[in-house]
């Protein structure tokens, strides 16, 4: 099943970035989604009944738009201080506390918060993930952890787990 899941959404894939349905262009498709299945296959992740979940789709549109306007703020307040004059930073190691279990879903928290300028992913150790911050503005571990992950980890819940 993860073989043919993988198929799937290659092929999908393949379709979305050459939006042409010539006869050479499906049949290499199929042969790259076929090649990419056998080979990758393995490492595909466990629970493949997941794929063929709608409503994680309809979780996963709602996260885009979250995670865009995180990024938007997030651009425009480190903007502002590398303009500012005084160059207001308080850069920081904050040890959060992951709610998620498993690695794929880790892994895509993980992405997301490194991608929202400010913030870097260091480690992941056990149940804490390790985030260099630009400007810690709290020390109050629940308002830190909910300002760097906690709004990208509900959607990451509810579509990878």
């Amino acid at each position: 099943m993860k073989h043919i899941s993988l198929f799937i959404i290659s092929f999908v894939f393949w379709i979305l970035l050459t939006w042409t349905f010539e006869l050479a262009s499906v049949v290499a498709g199929l042969l790259v989604a076929g090649l990419t299945a056998m080979i990758f296959g393995k490492y595909f992740f466990e629970p493949t009944k997941k794929v063929l979940q709608i409503y994680r789709y309809m979780w996963c549109f709602c996260y885009l738009f979250v995670f865009i306007w995180e990024c938007i703020k997030a651009n425009f307040d480190v903007a502002y201080r590398v303009i500012h004059p005084k160059m207001p930073v308080r850069p920081c190691i904050v040890k959060v506390p992951l709610n998620i279990k498993t690695p794929f879903a880790r892994t895509m928290l993980a992405c997301s918060v490194t991608m929202t300028p400010g913030t870097i992913v260091v480690d992941i150790v056990g149940d804490n993930m390790y985030v260099h911050w630009i400007y810690m503005s709290s020390d109050n571990p629940d308002e830190y952890t909910y300002r760097i992950a906690g709004k990208f980890e509900k959607f990451i819940k509810k579509i990878f787990e």
